[in-house]
């Protein structure tokens, strides 16, 4: 991976240059700190820690789905007429029997109330009897035709207070899987948490040694614009004496250009690695930030075994695939829950009320069922539906594990051939250093032209700068594996590893 691909990747991140004015105070940061940083003050991280606390308190709201409902009630009404029972069509059924029995009636052996001649005399003689029951049929006849015989029930106007519960006894596992539901969702959410962290990780090291690598170009392209200089400067003082041509003099003095120009391009580019390193750790400040931890690579880690292995046990990727398949689990429980009846526990106390119709309970309870018995084949229908969820769920996972799977591949295999070719620009580092000496000895004896010498001065830098590549490659390589493998935490312990080679200019 070249300098000239890295700064493309981050103008494409929709980072942009700094102006005019560079920042230059200089901030000292190891990889983890800046890493607490990005843990810590990093906004999608906060967001991903805001979403698992919402659904922490929706798994909490959902254990309330057990316990009964109570509510409080208020109404006024008013109705257009007062509620009323006509009770005249009785009145009039009534009235002609009092009145006949009242008149006419004969009656006989009723009992003598007197207790001092009943013994003698224990009911009363017919006319007397007669008379009495005469006298009372005419005391009701006339009781009816007084009587209201049309009762309001209730006023038109009324209001009252009510206290009520719901108590769900039997649902047919809804409330079960609504709960299991939102435990599942909190603890995807906890994993995407998990996973919005080795995002962030793998981001950082990107970023953060990438500016390590621009820094360290920085100075090779120093060392070769301080060489072009001196280069320069003898180009001349041969020619002057004779002993050059100025052709020479012209080459070194267009390869000194060359060198200054790529020395710009290299300091603009950590000016934009710095500014990714700060949106990175959430930081706005204007400094320069120094990435004290060097880039490093290992002889040896893990076989891919390993990893292939951690990656179906702590992977976040599959974890949250495997809470979606759970998910369609319960959504099949939902699907069957409607084949059942719902059961509950329902009750209402008048606790106060103005001009209610005394005719009213204070309270009520009773156990109410709802149970739909046909509903078009619908509840079937879902119940397919959900298990071709769970199914497709199913597929969706078995094709992340093997895409994970592949990635570990590549990424494993790309770290083996970073190591390579880090190995063997070690090799080719001390052949360029050689070969730049002999020329520039060369070049003092007449032996050797400019365009020689600078060749061999820019060769020395390429293999610098393609050694401090494949380094960066291998580190980014690593990080890629880890965050496929569910390991990104572990980066720190690689990096802090005693048998971990650094890579430094």
């Amino acid at each position: 991976m070249r300098v000239n691909f890295l700064v493309s990747l981050f103008l494409a991140t929709g980072l942009s240059l700094y102006g005019q004015n560079s920042p230059t105070v200089l901030r000292n940061l190891t990889f983890e700190q800046a890493l607490g940083l990005s843990l810590q003050n990093n906004h999608l991280i906060k967001q991903s820690r805001h979403k698992s606390l919402q659904l922490e308190q929706e798994e909490k709201a959902a254990k309330g789905l057990h316990l009964p409902r109570l509510s409080l009630s208020a109404s006024y009404v008013l109705m257009s007429d007062n509620i009323q029972l006509d009770l005249t069509p009785v009145r009039d059924a009534i009235t002609p029997l009092y009145s006949a029995l009242g008149h006419y009636g004969k009656f006989g052996g009723v009992p003598n109330p007197d207790p001092k001649t009943n013994g003698v005399m224990p009911y009363l003689p017919d006319d007397i009897s007669t008379a009495a029951l005469r006298g009372k049929m005419l005391e009701g006849l006339n009781t009816v035709n007084n009587g209201d015989w049309i009762q309001t029930i209730q006023e038109k106007r009324f209001g009252m207070v009510n206290a009520g519960f719901v108590f769900p006894l039997f649902t047919g596992g809804k409330i079960n899987a609504a709960n299991q539901a939102a435990k599942i969702k909190f603890e995807a959410s906890e994993i995407e948490s998990v996973q919005k962290a080795y995002e962030l990780t793998g981001e950082l090291i990107e970023r953060y040694y990438g500016l390590n690598l621009a820094n360290q170009a920085v100075r090779v392209r120093e060392a070769v614009k301080a060489g072009m200089e001196k280069h320069f400067n003898d180009a001349q003082q041969l020619a002057q004496q004779g002993i050059m041509a100025k052709v020479e003099v012209l080459n070194a003095k267009v390869y000194l250009a060359d060198a200054d120009r790529e020395l710009k391009k290299s300091n603009r580019q950590v000016e934009i690695l710095n500014e990714a390193v700060l949106n990175t750790v959430a930081d706005t400040g204007n400094y320069r930030i120094n990435p004290i931890s060097e880039l490093f690579y290992l002889d040896k880690i893990e076989p891919l075994t390993f990893f292939k292995a951690k990656a179906l046990v702590k992977s976040p990727l599959l974890g949250q695939i495997s809470k979606k398949k759970e998910l369609a689990e319960q959504g099949i429980k939902v699907e069957k829950s409607a084949l059942f009846p719902s059961l509950a526990a329902t009750g209402t106390y008048n606790i106060v009320n103005k001009d209610l119709s005394p005719y009213l309970p204070d309270y009520m309870v009773g156990v109410g069922l709802q149970w739909n018995l046909f509903d078009g084949n619908a509840r079937s229908r879902k119940i397919k539906a959900a298990r071709f969820q769970q199914m497709e769920a199913e597929d969706f996972y078995l094709k992340s594990e093997s895409d994970i799977q592949s990635a570990i591949t590549k990424y494993y295999q790309e770290m083996l051939m970073n190591l390579e070719q880090i190995i063997e620009l070690e090799s080719a580092m001390e052949f360029t250093n050689e070969y730049s000496r002999a020329r520039e000895k060369a070049f003092s004896e007449g032996m050797a032209t400019a365009t020689q010498v600078s060749d061999a001065n820019l060769a020395v830098a390429k293999v610098k700068i393609d050694r401090l590549q494949a380094i960066y490659a291998w580190d980014v390589a690593l990080s890629k594996l880890l965050y496929y493998s569910g390991l990104s935490d572990q980066f720190v312990s690689y990096l802090s590893n005693p048998d971990a080679k650094v890579g430094r200019y």
